[in-house]
């Protein structure tokens, strides 16, 4: 089955009459790779009759929504973190959705409030340690900044999204000047000054250049089973995943969410779709093939997440960590984490 807008007719039978009917298309607006939300797509086709369209934006989706307008032919809006929702309906381009299904099966904490964006799937924001180097099997955000990590950690860009939102985090969890002290004392850890993506704090700790590294559960994933780049399969058995103050408050987990479109042309299509991907069949399908949590309580893991071991999710609200982004940003820079350590 394509991603490909196909239409579909249907001959409706009755005793007097033959209807013909045009089953809807929804238009996707995503910044997650056509590629890896096809199956689950392809899925809900299958279902539906209703097929569907995506439009792949890394950046700019949203300006791109906004300079549409009215006239915009998106119906659902996907995005891979609590930031990319949250700007949605700063921006205005979202609108409510009442459902009993999604309410259902979406819990309270991985939904707005105000009904404007839901999570589908979750990742941890977890530490990558060096299976030979390092012997615990525990750790808390709070000890990366102790000393005895000096030049042994790696870290891609503070200012990345990923990176923002755990900052901001540790803001609602500790205060902006304790925060602060954190920052600087992470930073005087780091082995070099951050840099790469995910993947390459886990080749640092691979050549040796670090010990810890700060990255996304889905990664190891992602590495583990690379066929095209087999060499991050070396990367990956090369560190173990460590999930940051399991035993207390929890770890920081981020989100990938949905939205519909606040001009969504086919609205009942896109809630059929969104309605779709909040059921065991979507959550396991989606939750597989990116290598994330899914968000409905009881639905399977893939065996691969399952194995870094369980994650006991912290229960902060993800609308104040959006809304503390900014000032984790501010603090990046005030303190000259992407400078390396001082």
């Amino acid at each position: 089955m394509s991603l490909k807008t196909t239409i579909f007719a249907a001959l409706a039978l009755t005793c007097s009459s033959v209807s013909i009917a045009q089953a809807q298309t929804v238009n996707i607006y995503s910044t997650r790779q056509a590629d890896l939300i096809e199956p689950v797509l392809d899925a809900f086709t299958e279902q539906t009759g209703i097929s569907t369209r995506v439009l792949f934006l890394k950046k700019g989706l949203v300006d791109r929504v906004v300079a549409e307008g009215a006239g915009s032919p998106a119906d659902v809006l996907l995005t891979t973190d609590i930031g990319g929702l949250i700007n949605f309906v700063n921006e205005g381009v979202t609108q409510a959705v009442s459902s009993p299904v999604i309410d259902a099966n979406i819990p309270a904490r991985f939904r707005d409030d105000e009904q404007q964006w839901f999570a589908l799937t979750v990742r941890g924001r977890v530490v990558y340690a060096s299976v030979d180097r390092v012997e615990q099997d525990s750790i808390t955000y709070e000890e990366l900044a102790d000393p005895k990590w000096k030049g042994r950690i790696c870290t891609r860009s503070g200012q990345h999204g990923y990176n923002i939102a755990l900052f901001a985090s540790i803001i609602d969890e500790l205060g902006e000047e304790a925060a602060t002290a954190w920052l600087e004392g992470l930073r005087d850890n780091l082995a070099r000054k951050p840099e790469g993506n995910d993947r390459a704090q886990a080749k640092g700790i691979y050549s040796g250049e670090c010990d810890l590294g700060i990255g996304n559960t889905y990664y190891v994933g992602l590495m583990e089973t690379n066929e095209k780049e087999p060499e991050q399969k070396e990367w990956r058995k090369s560190l173990k995943v460590l999930f940051p103050n399991n035993d207390d408050r929890g770890t920081h987990v981020n989100v990938s969410g949905m939205a519909m479109a606040k001009h969504a042309p086919n609205p009942d299509a896109a809630m059929a779709l969104m309605e779709f991907l909040t059921t065991p069949e979507a959550q396991a399908i989606y939750a597989e093939q990116v290598f994330e949590y899914p968000v409905l309580e009881g639905a399977t893991v893939s065996e691969i997440v399952a194995s870094f071991g369980e994650i006991k999710p912290d229960d902060r609200d993800l609308n104040v960590v959006g809304n503390l982004r900014a000032r984790a940003s501010e603090l990046v820079d005030i303190v000259g984490y992407n400078d390396g350590a001082r």
